[in-house]
């Protein structure tokens, strides 16, 4: 398996990358017949000592960027940055083509206005022809074999997370919960994620 993940991913590109949370470098990854392009952004010497922290984190434009609290993934993104950076140690990979756990952004818009209408989060997907989570998490396997990090310290609330990055020669040796601050705006998206999908809150 190992061989077979890193002939589908190449870097494309790789630079130093200061941020509010400290120095990062940062790698650009392509996937073999995928148009997206993914990244990730490690800190310190991430194969020496105990398995690093590392974060999974799908593409959400309106929540990483925008700051939109109709979710908690700006947040979770920043709480997970804040943790490498106070080890001095970790990896965040950047999943493109993730954006409304993978239908895109203009169909995320539109789970948005049935939303308003009642629906929950997982209800608005399905009820526009989606399953409730579209997202692949291949390439994420494929970075982490380019590398070299088959052991880590998953930071994720999502058990179906951990099921699908576990896998051989794969071990999450540890989870550790993005305990973000509760909002009015998001509490459904929440409650949503915690009752149907089983997330840790």
């Amino acid at each position: 398996m190992t061989l077979a993940l890193q002939s589908i991913v190449h870097r494309s590109g790789q630079s130093r990358l200061p941020t509010r949370h400290g120095l990062f470098s940062a790698y650009a990854y392509r996937i073999e017949d995928q148009a997206s392009e993914h990244l990730a952004l490690t800190m310190g010497e991430i194969l020496k000592g105990e398995p690093p922290l590392v974060r999974i984190h799908s593409e959400c434009l309106t929540g990483d960027v925008f700051g939109s609290r109709r979710c908690d993934c700006g947040p979770q993104l920043d709480l997970a940055m804040k943790k490498i950076a106070k080890e001095q140690r970790g990896l965040v990979i950047y999943l493109s083509g993730h954006e409304g756990r993978g239908i895109g952004l203009s169909h995320k818009l539109r789970a948005y206005q049935l939303q308003d209408t009642g629906l929950d989060t997982l209800d608005a997907n399905t009820e526009l022809g989606f399953a409730v989570d579209l997202r692949d998490y291949g390439p994420a396997l494929a970075i982490l074999a380019d590398l070299g990090v088959f052991r880590f310290r998953l930071m994720t609330n999502s058990p179906d997370k951990m099921d699908r990055l576990a896998q051989d020669p794969f071990e999450i040796v540890e989870r550790i919960p993005l305990l973000t601050p509760d909002d009015e705006e998001s509490r459904r998206y929440r409650e949503a994620k915690r009752d149907r999908l089983g997330h840790y809150f």
